[in-house]
């Protein structure tokens, strides 16, 4: 243990933040420590009445039910008790509570949130990068496409199977983004058409007529080569869709339109956990999940593991660039928003500990060491960005009121 602001702190986590996260940030890791040793000084004994008083809530709601285990429960009666004891508590007055610098996947974009254990590197990495998935390959490796009819997984690609994916996905965008008539299952070209200052979607059908979309404000963007279309981007309800177009592609080209896949916005949050999905008690096992959060913020964490006895490498995706009907340039994040859940403060950790030895609430020791790290990304200092909205608050990355500093979303269940 090294003794560092009146505390005393594992080694192998003190060179961590000393050599690996707090470089970059700003923040001094002399004095990381120290404001950490005056809010374990100032809120430890608070924690601990806490703890107190909710092991005493405990005991009398205990002893209430074993007194009357042979009785039918009264719901009035035991409301009455809660209150008595204090655990129910008279409702307040009104408030009102005012968010700002909120990214859209919280505000606005409806989707799937990952819950993902920190001290595994390629599971993490891999739920950051589900941000964007395959519709085809989601629907061909489940249960969704029955098996029968020969229409089954096997070691090898089935076309039969394929056919059956290719044609839920299309039914799939007939509901969400249809044409004015007809369906993209008698899609034989996409293409583009200008009308006035914009260019929309358009396709060809098998019949040789053209038709549009019902509603052309779905489609939002696009990417082309040689004046064929690549890549189509669509939008509803705020979620994205993406058809890709590979007339070369083993599945591209025996689709009359030339799609090799269809890619949907799927987890557009992950949580990176410290807590329920993951064991990390002592030193080592915070070191490691302190690593790897830091290296996701950094956007330099990699890792390579073995599949079918090659290796893999797995690493962040980049974002996903597209050009806009009106010829503006929209970038989409190629990673779900990240956040991350520390321990709650009713556990303790011999990590850290107090100077003379006694084990620091768990919960004070990640949201410090945690926030630290996301400084990196909320610098713009790592090789991508996570939450989009700490641009509006540059002008007052230096003030001290709180109200005005970029908004770092950390979770803590007590």
């Amino acid at each position: 243990m090294i003794s560092a602001g009146a505390l005393k702190v594992h080694k192998s986590l003190y060179r961590l933040v000393l050599d690996e996260i707090a470089p970059g940030t700003g923040v001094d890791a002399d004095r990381f420590w120290k404001s950490l040793g005056a809010i374990v000084r100032d809120l430890g004994p608070k924690n601990l009445a806490l703890m107190e008083k909710r092991d005493k809530l405990q005991k009398q709601i205990d002893e209430y039910h074993l007194a009357r285990k042979s009785r039918p429960f009264n719901l009035e009666e035991y409301k009455a008790f809660l209150k008595e004891i204090g655990y129910l508590v008279p409702e307040g007055k009104k408030f009102k509570i005012a968010t700002a610098n909120v990214d859209s996947e919280i505000t606005e974009i409806a989707g799937a949130q990952l819950v993902v254990p920190l001290d595994n590197a390629r599971y993490a990495l891999n739920a950051a990068n589900a941000r964007w998935g395959s519709l085809y390959d989601a629907l061909y490796g489940t249960n969704v496409i029955p098996e029968d009819d020969r229409a089954e997984k096997g070691e090898s690609y089935n076309p039969r199977r394929g056919a059956k994916v290719i044609a839920y996905t299309e039914e799939f965008l007939d509901k969400v983004v249809s044409f004015k008539r007809g369906s993209f299952s008698a899609v034989t070209r996409f293409f583009l058409r200008r009308m006035g200052r914009k260019k929309q979607l358009a396709a060809t059908l098998k019949d040789g007529s053209t038709v549009g979309l019902a509603d052309g404000r779905k489609f939002i963007g696009y990417q082309e080569k040689n004046g064929e279309l690549t890549n189509i981007l669509l939008s509803n309800n705020g979620s994205r869709i993406e058809i890709q177009i590979d007339r070369s592609h083993p599945i591209g080209k025996t689709h009359p339109a030339g799609v090799k896949d269809v890619v949907l916005e799927a987890a557009i949050t992950t949580i990176e956990d410290c807590e329920d999905a993951v064991a990390a008690v002592d030193a080592a096992d915070k070191v490691a999940v302190y690593r790897h959060w830091c290296g996701i913020m950094k956007g330099t964490l990699e890792t390579t593991f073995e599949k079918n006895g090659r290796p893999l490498k797995r690493r962040l995706n980049p974002d996903k660039t597209f050009i806009t009907p009106t010829g503006g340039k929209l970038t989409l994040p190629g990673r779900s928003l990240l956040l991350v859940r520390n321990v709650g403060i009713h556990m303790y950790t011999d990590a850290v500990t107090t100077a003379d030895g006694q084990e620091i609430p768990e919960g004070f020791l990640d949201a410090m060491v945690t926030v630290l790290a996301a400084i990196h990304d909320l610098k713009g200092k790592g090789k991508f960005s996570n939450s989009r909205k700490k641009a509006s608050t540059s002008s007052s990355r230096n003030s001290t009121d709180p109200r005005k500093s970029p908004r770092l979303w950390s979770f803590s269940r007590a």
